[in-house]
């Protein structure tokens, strides 16, 4: 099987990728071990999807597609410190129609598949178990454990955190365990949340509400291991009491919609997103505390950096040349930088006990909250990757 670009991972960034290259004159293929199945019910793991990132998914003809029904708008946000911070984000102040978009991550994942699965320049691999990556000037050489072999130009790491593009192209990665999970669950609400999104820096951890369709929203509660496992072990009652007494009962009594559930957290960094015909995106180059939000948006914004790369390319030209490649990468330093870095400081200085340096990070929230011109900006970074 010859290609012009393999993507080995068809999650969010991968199928993100392959769609985005629709009529274009590239051959793709798209390995992935299994295709995604709806979840029954309201999915646990959400993303909140920033304007950006909405437009992007719009110009490849996702997002107009995703079930209304399904979605909720983030119009405020409301974080509070652990001793008194406090500082609110609102879309209508700094100019914006909304702050971000909540989604199902399966509902958005099965709108990519099934329009990546109609496009003619693309052939799915679904169930293909990769076995080794040979590279060299001419190509790269993809061999399966069934013994099958596909090449193509470039090959494109879309396949997480624990990437194996990544580890047999021989990019060196960092990883740095938090020692916490996050915890997510969907709650039915007795209150309206007004579409606003609340955020808790506590003792025990950084919790997030974040509003869903209805009288329904989303935690996600980044805590440390043990007090995860606790809480997932907790039945449906005693969990609703302690999230709700958490957030501080601002959403009055909780019904839970979807049991808990858990995953580890980590900061990993690459030495390098790029290698003659190796290109890296989303987790597989970059992952990232989710206090901020920003995992999913920031794989997106790889991936609309590399399609623009090669929809402009001439077809006499070759996707994996390293030079072509590293226009990419220096497209992408910067956002991942700042926001790993920002993230990383804002979990380890809300991570300790010292009242000195409560009273700082607290004051901090504060007098941000009273710099309009900082809060804006903080928004409009946060909203697309630039002040």
């Amino acid at each position: 099987m010859d290609f012009d670009v393999i993507v080995v991972g068809g999650g969010l960034a991968g199928a993100s990728l392959a769609a985005a290259l629709r009529g274009t004159q590239w051959r793709i293929g798209v390995v992935e071990p299994r295709a995604p199945q709806q979840p029954a019910g309201w999915d646990a793991r959400i993303y909140a999807i920033s304007p950006e990132n909405v437009k992007f998914l719009s110009e490849i003809g996702i997002w107009q597609h995703v079930d209304r029904q399904r979605i909720a708008p983030v119009h405020a946000m409301s974080i509070r410190g652990d001793a008194g911070g406090a500082l609110e984000f609102s879309a209508y102040e700094s100019g914006l129609s909304e702050l971000a978009w909540i989604v199902e991550s399966g509902r958005l994942h099965r709108e990519l598949w099934e329009t990546v699965r109609r496009q003619h320049n693309v052939s799915l691999m679904v169930g293909e178990q990769t076995g080794s990556l040979a590279i060299d000037e001419s190509g790269a050489s993809l061999a399966f454990a069934n013994g099958k072999r596909a090449s193509a130009r470039l090959i494109v790491g879309a396949d997480g955190a624990d990437s194996w593009v990544r580890r047999q192209a021989g990019i060196e990665a960092t990883t740095v365990p938090y020692g916490e999970m996050g915890v997510v669950a969907n709650f039915r609400c007795e209150r309206s949340h007004r579409n606003v999104a609340w955020q808790w820096f506590r003792h025990d951890g950084i919790l997030a509400f974040l509003p869903l369709p209805g009288q329904m929203m989303s935690m996600v509660w980044s805590t440390s291991d043990a007090h995860a496992a606790e809480l997932v072990a907790l039945d449906a009652e005693a969990l609703c009491g302690r999230v709700a007494e958490a957030g501080d009962n601002v959403l009055g009594r909780l019904e839970l919609v979807t049991p808990a559930a858990a995953f580890p957290l980590r900061l990993l960094r690459v030495d390098t997103v790029v290698k003659p015909r190796v290109a890296l995106v989303g987790d597989a180059a970059h992952a990232i505390h989710p206090l901020s939000g920003h995992g999913i948006n920031l794989g997106f914004q790889d991936v609309a950096a590399l399609a623009e790369l090669l929809r402009t390319l001439p077809q006499w030209r070759d996707p994996g040349d390293l030079s072509l490649l590293r226009g990419y990468a220096r497209a992408r330093a910067e956002e991942p930088f700042v926001l790993q870095y920002a993230t990383h400081g804002l979990n380890r200085l809300f991570g300790t006990g010292n009242p000195l340096v409560a009273l700082a990070r607290n004051l901090g929230l504060n007098l941000t909250n009273r710099l309009p011109v900082v809060r804006n900006a903080l928004v409009r970074y946060a909203v697309s990757g630039r002040f």
